[in-house]
C-alpha cells in the first residue's frame, strides 16, 4: 500500500501533472513492485503566494511525500527514490534539485483500509523484501 501527496504549483500541475502521476506510478511498481491497479496519488495544487521554497528552485518545484506500510528494505527504498528522480525528469524535464520526496513508513496496524485494519488485509503483494 501507498499513497502518494505531490505539492505543487497550480500552473505546473495543469501543464505537466498527467506526465507527474504516470512517472510516480511507473516508479511505485518498478521499484517496490506496487501492482499496477494500486494507485492512489492526492496532488495538492497550490498558488505561488501559498507555496513558500528556496529562491534557488524554479516553479516547477515538487514535494512527494509517499506513505506506504513498514517492512521495505533500505534499499529498495532508495531504488524508489532513484526511480522517481529518473521518472519524473525523463517524462517531464523538471529538474531533481526542484524535485523533494519524504517516505513515510508506519505499521499495518495503523492503517485502515476496506473495513479492517491493514495488518487484517489479505495483500495479493508482498511488501518485505
Amino acid at each position: 500500500m501507498a499513497q502518494v501527496k505531490v505539492y505543487v504549483l497550480a500552473k505546473t500541475l495543469e501543464a505537466k501533472g498527467d506526465r507527474i502521476s504516470e512517472a510516480i506510478h511507473e516508479s511505485l511498481v518498478e521499484a517496490i513492485g506496487l501492482p499496477l491497479e494500486k494507485k492512489f496519488q492526492r496532488f495538492i495544487p497550490l498558488e505561488k503566494e501559498r507555496f513558500i521554497f528556496p529562491s534557488d528552485r524554479s516553479d516547477e518545484y515538487l514535494i512527494i511525500e509517499i506513505s506506504m506500510f513498514e517492512g521495505r528494505s533500505k534499499e529498495m527504498k532508495k531504488e524508489l527514490v532513484r526511480a522517481l528522480y529518473q521518472n519524473i525528469g525523463s517524462k517531464t524535464q523538471i529538474r531533481a534539485h526542484d524535485i523533494e520526496i519524504t517516505l513515510f513508513e508506519t505499521p499495518r496496524a495503523n492503517w485502515g483500509i476496506r473495513g479492517v485494519p491493514g495488518d487484517e488485509l489479505n495483500l495479493d503483494y508482498k511488501i518485505e523484501e
